[in-house]
Formats: C-alpha cells, structure tokens, sequence
C-alpha cells in the first residue's frame, strides 16, 4: 500500500469510531491488503490517538488460543496497542453504548516491573520482566461490519481493542502455575465458557515472549508499569446493557465488569 492508502484506510477506521457506524472490511475497500500494510494502519490509527493526548498503557496479543482463532477463522496470533482511555474500572457502570458490537473474554493480565525488548525474549527474560499477575475481562470490539473479519481487518483495527477491567488482587508470578489456572466466565450469573491457561499458546508467558519478540524489531519496547493481555482462555461472548460479566480465576481470584447503558449513569 501507498502511504496515502494507508491513511485512508486508517481514517476510516477513525470514522467508525467518531460515527458509531462499522465499516465494511479493511480487504473490500483495499482488495490486495497485507499483515504488514494492516499493522502500517494500525501504527497509524495509534498515532492520531496519541497526537489527541491519549497514552500508550501496554499491549495485547490476539488470537492465541485455538478457540478464537477458531472462532475469527485465523491461524496465527496478532497484537495491538492499549491506550490509557481503554480501561475501565471494575464494579462500576461501564456505558455499552461506547462500543460498537461488543464481546468480552477473560485474560489473565500481566503488569511488567522491568523493560522486555526483542528479539532474543526467553522464557526466563519474561518471567523476571513480570512485576505481578490479576485476572482481567477484555472487551473486544469490531469497527468492521457485523465481524466480517481476516487477520488483516483485525490487525488494521488494532486488534480489535476495545476495553480493559482489571481486578485487584495481584499474584506474584511464582505463586501460581499460570498454564494450569481453571477460568470460568458467566454473564448475569450464568455460566457461558471454561477453561485454563494453557489454551493460550500453551502457557500466557509464551504469548508475552512472542509479543516481546515481534514488537521489538519494530522498535517497541514493553515499558514497567505497562500492561499486557496475553490472549483470552474462552471464546468471547457478545455483551450490551444490562449484562454483568464475572471471571474466575482460582487462586488468582475474580473480576467482574458491569455493562449499563448512558442514561444509567
């Protein structure tokens, strides 16, 4: 893609947001589309936001569990960027009508205490890198029409970021087995998916070592106090006003988010 094609393409992500209205797919409006032209869309969907005062807070990897890419139809996992206004706080109304076609997941959040840069990120690298662990509840969400996504459409919307709740009981890294960590999510009260850490690229700590790794070369460097969603360990499920969304995690404990809408607030 053209440098001008590639802020087009960025700018209609940006109308989607400022309308309310999804687009149709990044790869119909640009037949010929790359991963590397939808990352170029994606750096530049971020900069604007940054150019409007907004702050980059850490990352997430996407699709890194069979079950999502699955579900999504990719086989290979992507990332994007956390900004500042993504996160939301737990227990308190969280107004549906910001997002465009929501879903939730949950996710076991790291928050870094050291800098990790790639390439060459190990295992061990990652561990010490990691200050402490909290259970966390994506929100995903498609600025594409009705979802009608490819691994580009995905990476071009920034991964298909949406939103952040963390809980607030924090682990230290060694003080659980995160691959062997059981998750159960429900949404007003009932249960709606299962599982555990290893479905997420067979431990999350590979997630973030592949993360490290792939930003690296690129010149993005994982800072302390940022935080990294590593993948979700249940396929996402569809949320609006009304609904609470609860995810625990075992000995890593629970959070919860809850959906109202803006006259509720």
């Amino acid at each position: 893609m053209e440098a001008g094609t590639i802020s087009q393409a960025a700018q209609a992500i940006l109308d989607a947001y400022d309308t309310g209205k999804p687009i149709e797919p990044v790869v119909d409006q640009f037949p010929g589309s790359t991963i590397r032209d939808a990352y170029r869309i994606q750096k530049e969907v971020v900069h604007q936001w940054l150019a409007g005062g907004d702050t980059v807070k850490g990352h997430k990897v996407g699709l890194a569990s069979l079950a999502m890419q699955t579900q999504m139809g990719v086989n290979q996992p992507d990332y994007g960027h956390l900004l500042t206004s993504m996160f939301q706080l737990e227990h308190l109304p969280i107004d549906a009508s910001t997002y465009l076609q929501p879903r939730i997941e949950p996710e076991i959040a790291f928050v870094l205490g050291r800098q990790l840069s790639g390439p060459g990120v190990t295992v061990a690298d990652a561990l010490r890198a990691i200050d402490y662990v909290v259970p966390a509840l994506e929100i995903v969400d498609s600025r594409i029409r009705d979802w009608r996504i490819s691994i580009v459409d995905t990476i071009a919307d920034n991964a298909s970021s949406g939103g952040v709740v963390l809980g607030s009981k924090p682990t230290l890294i060694h003080q659980a087995d995160l691959a062997k960590v059981s998750c159960v999510m429900s949404i007003n009260g009932k249960t709606t998916g299962t599982g555990v850490g290893g479905a997420v690229l067979g431990s999350p700590i590979n997630a973030l070592v592949w993360l490290a790794n792939t930003v690296g070369p690129l010149g993005t460097t994982l800072e302390p106090g940022h935080v990294i969603l590593p993948g979700s360990m249940t396929r996402a499920e569809p949320v609006g006003a009304g609904d609470v969304v609860t995810a625990t995690m075992g000995e890593l404990g629970d959070v919860t988010a809850v959906f109202t809408d803006s006259d509720e607030q």
